[in-house]
């Protein structure tokens, strides 16, 4: 993974939010306050990272109760949309998923709300942090709080995770990594230049597919560029194509419902 080097620091937006500013700076050992490139701050709102840069775009944070993921959970498509099919839901199947990359949980999100238990792993502490925010802020939202129950996140590498698996492995493991994106949509491209010079490019996505593989017990997806090569290595079993990404998949063996 290539990164820049960046200033980050911790801010309280007011002053009641001092305390939990200062125990995320702890926690992530980053300076309160100070010179810096971006900023994680702390306010009514819960937690967001801002780039302080001139022309910068504004504040993202992970928000699962209002917003996009509330249209996407309502309006969404259900057990019809591209991602649903990709991993395999259908009447009576809801694979236990591994997303290995979680960025902003959106993804894992839309899963859960479809009834698969998911693990989250995030290796980019900062977005690690945001989305365990939002995990915390969704589980006392009553509509939302059933949802986030079946999220389970890990912060680390994903690839040491996991090559270490300890009990029972995934029946799916998911895949987004990070990409030279061309999306021209306002939100992508505003987190994209945030996020750009903190989690830089997976370069090491070959060797993310290979621990997957390895792992999997029925199947791997892959979400990438509708137009993008495939990650190097084995080739996918087939394809799911949408206007802007697609869905590499790496099947195992066929998922089937309880008996």
């Amino acid at each position: 993974m290539s990164v820049c080097a960046v200033r980050v620091c911790v801010q309280a937006l007011s002053p009641e939010y001092a305390e939990a500013a200062a125990h995320w700076a702890q926690q992530l050992v980053l300076p309160v306050g100070g010179e810096a490139d971006f900023a994680l701050q702390l306010g009514a709102e819960g937690l967001q990272l801002v780039d302080l840069g001139p022309e910068a775009p504004g504040p993202v944070r992970v928000d699962f109760v209002e917003g996009a993921s509330a249209h996407r959970r309502r309006f969404g498509g259900g057990s019809g949309q591209m991602i649903a099919k990709a991993v395999g839901v259908q009447g009576g199947i809801r694979p236990r998923i591994l997303d290995a990359t979680a960025g902003l949980g959106r993804d894992a999100f839309v899963l859960a709300s479809l009834g698969c238990e998911m693990t989250l792993i995030e290796r980019q502490p900062l977005v690690a942090a945001l989305l365990a925010d939002g995990l915390a802020r969704a589980a006392r939202d009553p509509e939302v709080a059933p949802i986030v129950a079946h999220m389970q996140l890990a912060s680390g590498d994903a690839i040491a995770q996991m090559s270490a698996w300890q009990g029972e492995p995934p029946q799916v493991i998911y895949l987004d990594p990070m990409f030279p994106h061309r999306d021209k949509s306002a939100l992508v491209k505003k987190e994209m230049r945030l996020f750009r010079p903190l989690v830089g490019d997976d370069l090491d996505a070959p060797a993310l597919l290979a621990a997957a593989l390895a792992l999997a017990s029925h199947r791997v997806v892959v979400k990438r560029p509708r137009k993008a090569p495939c990650i190097e290595g084995p080739k996918p079993s087939h394809q799911l194509e949408g206007k802007s990404s697609r869905y590499d998949i790496y099947a195992k063996k066929a998922l089937k419902a309880p008996a």
